[in-house]
């Protein structure tokens, strides 16, 4: 199969495409620069950004499927002259288009949990609308929404230092916040399954790690990794929400409004649909694993 990944130089990107050079298929990498990624022997390049319709649609011709990755983080602001609603709805309509025009089969949409068009962030409306035209598409789509992914160049725990310091820190409402993350270990067999099997045509899946967590636990488990403690001391969320909020044009500070309504919302499945793929929950990788400290080891992250 000749897939084209959108996004292919990022997080996930990177791993699904060794997982899927792996199981013989021909993958390209779709990336605005694409220059120097370090991407597994026999993996194809190319330039594009999925915000120009013209510079996609040569990429993306006769592939047999398209997956798109390209996502701006939920966790930060959108660097500046960008927005959700430009690089997730108006990226994803110009990766259809291409798509439907240029012979592609198979369309694979990385969404996020809670997605919907009034949802309660920029972020997850517009992943929502996205939504909409994948599944209003002529293609054999398949949707993931998956809670945060964690991993090797992952963001989720690097981002609870951003937002903390060690030892003694705040949190709003104490971090009471309830996260469900998957291993991206986990997750890019999934992907590749969704790919290649048709029963997975025409589903959406709601995909979570085997434990829950709230912010303050994920927030000591990072640092405990490093052989550091840390007391969370609760911040009022209308106090943490407001400064958040006044801090949000300040260019050095990554969060905003938008981040800290995130905040207020649980990211847990209610059913996990890693089951459709064959994984029981238990099966999966845990944080505490992948941090090192089941085994009473450590693991340093970089901030």
């Amino acid at each position: 199969m000749k897939v084209l990944v959108a996004g292919g130089t990022g997080f996930i990107g990177k791993n699904l495409c060794a997982e899927l050079v792996e199981r013989d298929h021909e993958v390209t990498a779709l990336a605005r620069d694409p220059a120097g990624a370090d991407l597994p022997a026999g993996v194809e390049t190319a330039m594009g950004d999925v915000s120009a319709y013209d510079s996609i649609t040569g990429p993306v011709a006769d592939h047999d499927a398209v997956v798109n990755l390209v996502a701006l983080s939920p966790l930060f602001q959108p660097p500046s002259g960008t927005s959700h609603e430009e690089v997730h709805l108006r990226g994803t309509e110009h990766l259809i288009r291409a798509a439907e025009e240029g012979g592609v089969d198979r369309f694979l949409q990385m969404s996020g949990l809670d997605a919907h068009p009034d949802a309660d962030t920029a972020h997850l409306r517009a992943k929502g609308r996205a939504e909409r035209v994948v599944t209003d598409s002529d293609l054999a789509w398949t949707i993931f929404r998956p809670s945060v992914v964690f991993g090797d160049g992952g963001e989720f725990v690097p981002f609870t230092k951003k937002l903390t310091t060690p030892y003694v820190t705040g949190l709003p409402g104490g971090g009471t916040t309830r996260f469900q993350p998957i291993y991206v270990g986990d997750l890019v067999p999934m992907l590749a399954d969704a790919l290649e099997d048709d029963v997975h045509v025409g589903e959406s899946y709601e995909v979570g790690g085997p434990a829950v967590y709230t912010l303050a636990e994920v927030t000591e488990l990072a640092y405990e990794a490093d052989g550091k403690s840390v007391t969370v001391l609760p911040i009022p969320t209308p106090v943490a929400k407001l400064g958040l909020t006044a801090a949000g044009p300040i260019p050095l500070i990554p969060f905003g409004p938008d981040q800290a309504r995130a905040l207020e919302f649980d990211n847990t499945v209610v059913d996990n649909d890693v089951t459709a793929f064959g994984y029981e929950e238990a099966e999966l990788t845990t944080l505490e694993a992948y941090l090192g400290l089941e085994s009473g080891e450590t693991a340093t992250l970089e901030a």
